[in-house]
C-alpha cells in the first residue's frame, strides 16, 4: 500500500490526504510569494520562486502544523508600455496590482472554505508588500466572527532585507558591496538555498556591475553560500517565532 508523502507541499498531496491532515491538526497554509524578475546577468530570473518556496517549506516543517501552497509566481514588476522598473530587462513577467490582489484574496477564500484556520502570507519581493497588507486587511474584514484570519508577518522581508544587511556589516561586508537588490546580500541568500541559479565562475570574474546590469547599490562578487546562510538561519528562526507568536491560541 502507499503511504502518504513526508511532505509539507500541499501540491504533493491527495485530496484525501489533505483533507486528513487538515483534521488532524494542520490548521496553518503558508501561501508563498516569489517573483519572476531580473537578478543581473548572473542570478536566474526565478530567484524570488525558489528562495521563497525553500524558506517557506523550512518555516513550515519547524512550525510542525503548516503545510505550503504553491508558489505565486506571477507579481506586479512595472509597466509594459513603456516598459519600467524590472520589465525593461528580459524575462521579467508583471500583472497588475489588481489581478494580484484578487489572487491573493481568491486563494486565501479557497484555503478557507477546505478548513485552514490561518492563512500566511510570506512575500520575498519588497515590490508589493504593501499590497499584501492590503489584501490581509481586507481578508481579515471580510472574516470577521469566523474562526479564520490571514497574517503577513513583518519579520520575514525584515529578516532578509535590513535585519540581514545589519548581520552582514557584523562580518565587515560594505554597504556598497551589501546591496538593494542584486548585490551581495541577494546572491549570498541565493548561493545558500539554490547554487545551481547563480553562475559563480563568472560573478567572481566579472568587472564591477550597476544599474544598466539590473544591479542595485551592491557588489555581488565576493557572495558566498556561508554569508548567506547567515541570513536563511535568521529569517527561519524569526518567522517562526513571528507566526508561532500570532497565532498562539489558536
Amino acid at each position: 500500500m502507499a503511504q502518504t508523502p513526508k511532505t509539507v507541499f500541499l501540491e504533493d498531496l491527495t485530496w484525501t490526504e489533505l483533507r486528513d491532515q487538515v483534521q488532524a491538526g494542520k490548521s496553518t497554509i503558508i501561501i508563498p510569494i516569489g517573483g519572476t524578475e531580473q537578478s543581473g546577468p548572473d542570478v536566474a530570473v526565478g530567484k524570488h520562486n525558489a528562495r521563497v518556496k525553500v524558506l517557506s517549506q523550512r518555516i513550515a516543517e519547524g512550525l510542525g502544523n503548516a503545510l505550503v501552497a504553491p508558489v505565486i509566481a506571477y507579481v506586479p514588476e512595472g509597466g509594459y508600455a513603456p516598459p519600467t522598473s524590472h520589465m525593461r530587462f528580459p524575462g521579467t513577467i508583471t500583472v497588475s496590482d489588481d489581478v494580484f490582489e484578487k489572487t491573493l484574496v481568491s486563494a486565501a477564500n479557497s484555503f478557507k472554505i477546505h478548513g485552514f484556520n490561518n492563512v500566511v502570507f510570506l512575500g520575498d519581493h519588497g515590490g508589493y508588500q504593501n499590497d499584501v497588507k492590503l489584501v490581509v486587511a481586507q481578508l481579515n474584514k471580510a472574516w470577521s466572527g469566523s474562526s479564520a484570519r490571514a497574517f503577513v508577518p513583518p519579520e520575514y522581508y525584515d529578516a532578509s532585507s535590513d535585519g540581514y544587511a545589519k548581520i552582514l556589516r557584523q562580518r565587515g561586508i560594505r554597504d556598497d558591496e551589501i546591496g538593494t537588490h542584486a548585490g551581495l546580500a541577494d546572491t549570498s541568500l541565493q548561493l545558500a538555498v539554490a547554487p545551481q541559479m547563480v553562475r559563480q565562475e563568472r560573478l567572481k570574474n566579472a568587472p564591477k556591475l550597476g544599474l544598466a546590469d539590473g544591479v542595485y547599490g551592491g557588489d555581488p562578487r565576493r557572495s558566498s553560500a556561508e554569508l548567506g546562510q547567515l541570513g536563511i538561519d535568521a529569517i527561519i528562526s524569526r518567522t517562526i517565532a513571528a507566526i508561532k507568536k500570532d497565532t498562539a491560541g489558536r
